[in-house]
């Protein structure tokens, strides 16, 4: 996923885990009374940590529940244009099942500058499905809603195993859902001084483990998180290439870590 978008010119950013509620939730146009904020959706700490800025002010109350909180980090100490994508861990209270985990990996996207549309944003999902799942993918975008981004949208891919015709992968409905989208909401550039008269911007997130679900037909998600040697081969035989800080590494056969 990295690879297929910085060929596209995004750059990779990464920032910290642990997180303040402003960067994860208000710079986000998320207030106070938002669903999200609530104790049973999100992970708080027992108490506040120092974050590594090492100002007073900057205190650490949770774990984030998105990598969106990169992106404010990123706006905050970057002017326009700019184009990035930020993956890592994510932290929400759901119950571990087939399709759920408390931990998970996701990716989320943003680019900024001037005259950016809803043009540039499908462009860039529709080349991203084509190029991970199959060059005759399709992407559609259905309204849904997020505070950040106005209009937004759930994205969905044709199936690239019936091409849109309805099997068992699609549950019959040749669409497969991977992520939502929109347009960067004014209040957003506006937490991080920018000029909503002059810029305009587009984000997305994809959940990393539903990639892989959906490309490689995994059925259950914890399988990721249980060290199953059976898994771990499967995966190496798949990817005989494991890249390790952008070296790519092959251990004669087995799995090496460094």
């Amino acid at each position: 996923m990295e690879g297929i978008f910085t060929r596209m010119g995004f750059a990779i950013v990464e920032g910290p885990e642990i997180e303040d509620e402003w960067h994860c939730f208000d710079a986000l146009n998320m207030p106070a009374e938002h669903p999200a904020r609530d104790m049973q959706d999100t992970l708080y700490l027992a108490a506040p940590v120092a974050g590594e800025s090492g100002r007073a002010d900057d205190r650490r109350t949770m774990l984030r529940t998105h990598t969106s909180s990169i992106q404010i980090r990123y706006m905050q100490a970057h002017q326009p244009p700019i184009r990035i994508v930020a993956p890592g861990r994510v932290y929400r209270r759901d119950d571990l099942d087939l399709t759920h985990t408390p931990m998970f990996s996701q990716m989320e996207g943003l680019a900024v500058a001037e005259g950016i549309s809803l043009a540039d944003l499908k462009g860039t999902l529709t080349a991203f499905a084509r190029e991970m799942f199959s060059p005759s993918s399709r992407v559609r975008f259905r309204p849904s809603f997020f505070p950040y981004t106005e209009p937004s949208a759930e994205i969905d891919i044709s199936c690239w195993q019936c091409d849109g015709a309805g099997c068992p992968m699609c549950k019959r409905t040749g669409w497969i859902e991977i992520g939502g989208c929109g347009m960067v909401h004014p209040a957003v550039f506006e937490a991080v001084g920018y000029d909503t008269e002059q810029c305009t911007g587009f984000a997305f997130g994809i959940g990393i483990e539903r990639v892989t679900i959906l490309r490689h037909q995994v059925q259950d998600i914890r399988l990721f998180f249980e060290n199953d040697d059976s898994v771990v081969m499967h995966s190496y035989q798949l990817h005989p290439f494991a890249l390790v800080k952008g070296r790519a590494l092959k251990f004669n056969g087995t799995i090496g870590a460094t």
